[in-house]
């Protein structure tokens, strides 16, 4: 349901929000790596979620990537919607074009319910939640 960016993308955020901070911003060079990510390509992925205002930067010599108290108030839904789209959420699960509720296919009817609890879950969870359940060992984040 989640494509690899938006993985790689949620996985980057949550690396900043553990790791940064306004006075200590971090790189996307020093992000790399922990995440398994290429620089090139996570850099590319952080620059759309700044042009939304999901995750903040400044460049120069003291510049990078951090998160301030409005970017951790975001939903996790938010950094997926700027990767993918809405459209990829709402996409059939066979990839089946025409695929929809007057025409479904046949896992249509399966899966319809599981996608929303899912979607919902992801609108509900804040960056902060998520930082949150790491930082109690409520959740694993191998960074």
């Amino acid at each position: 349901m989640l494509s690899n960016s938006s993985k790689y993308a949620i996985k980057a955020v949550l690396f900043i929000a553990l790791n940064a901070s306004e006075e200590n911003k971090v790189m996307a060079k020093d992000i790399s790596q922990p995440i398994n990510v290429p620089q090139a390509y996570i850099a590319k992925l952080l620059q759309e979620l700044v042009k939304k205002g999901i995750v903040s930067s400044v460049r120069g010599p003291k510049g990078g990537f951090y998160l301030d108290e409005i970017n951790m108030n975001h939903s996790i839904m938010s950094i997926v919607s700027v990767i993918d789209g809405e459209k990829k959420l709402n996409s059939c699960m066979m990839s089946l074009e025409k695929c929809n509720e007057e025409k479904p296919c046949p896992l249509h009817s399966i899966l319809v319910t599981s996608r929303s609890q899912i979607l919902n879950s992801l609108k509900n969870k804040t960056i902060r939640a998520l930082v949150e359940e790491v930082k109690l060992g409520k959740a694993f984040l191998p960074l």
